[in-house]
């Protein structure tokens, strides 16, 4: 689709959803234009913040054992060195409390990349969280990253930016009735969500490594 296609498109799920619209929001940009990162560098970042998620959650019950147990997974699944920051802190201990609540939320951001491998079929709702105990089984289930890749079947660049747009549109309308009306309305979309799944959707297609350091404007 071209970009003024595409937005036409996101406006309609959003108007049908009963979300406020601006229709003066740029355009995003044409599939044409950009590079999607490559098979191996996205399924590296999704095991990685996956298994972050799950040393996230050892950290806030102070297990050390589980926090071990998911930094050796990190190893053995070759992706110790695609942490980011915030990651990185929280396994050698210089991590404050925010990082924990920051890296727990990246299930959302992994859901987006998972979903962008093929292994989840839509993620166009935006009402609930992820299905946890799936997108653990996602990597739980695979032998090692080799196997993991495997499995996965890369959306085309169009798909990518497609969902990348509609997602753009939906933090939007978050961020108005959050912070200047809150007569905006945002039907049933639960805004950690949103934010979380524009990060991975954005990073998919940026040259910022860490996606912590992406400008999320609206």
């Amino acid at each position: 689709m071209t970009p003024t296609e595409r937005k036409k498109r996101s406006e309609k799920i959003i108007s049908a959803k009963g979300i406020g619209i601006n229709p003066n929001l740029p355009f995003t940009e044409p599939a044409s234009q950009v590079k999607l990162r490559s098979l191996d560098d996205i399924c590296k970042r999704a095991v990685a913040a996956l298994l972050s998620t799950q040393v996230g959650f050892g950290r806030s019950e102070q297990n050390d054992e589980d926090v071990n147990y998911f930094v050796g997974l990190m190893d053995y699944f070759g992706v110790k060195n695609c942490l980011n920051a915030k990651e990185r802190r929280l396994i050698d201990g210089s991590y404050v409390q925010q990082d924990i609540i920051d890296v727990v939320w990246e299930y959302e951001s992994y859901w987006a990349l998972v979903w962008a491998l093929g292994l989840v079929d839509d993620i166009t709702d935006a009402e609930n969280i992820c299905d946890c105990p799936l997108a653990v089984r996602l990597v739980s289930q695979s032998s090692g990253l080799e196997e993991f890749r495997n499995k996965c079947n890369l959306r085309s660049t169009d798909e990518i930016m497609d969902m990348l747009d509609l997602y753009y549109r939906y933090h939007w309308a978050v961020v108005q009735h959050e912070k200047i009306d809150r007569k905006c309305p945002i039907g049933g979309l639960n805004s950690d969500a949103v934010f979380e799944r524009r990060r991975g959707l954005e990073w998919l297609v940026c040259d910022t490594e860490d996606w912590n350091d992406i400008s999320l404007d609206t």
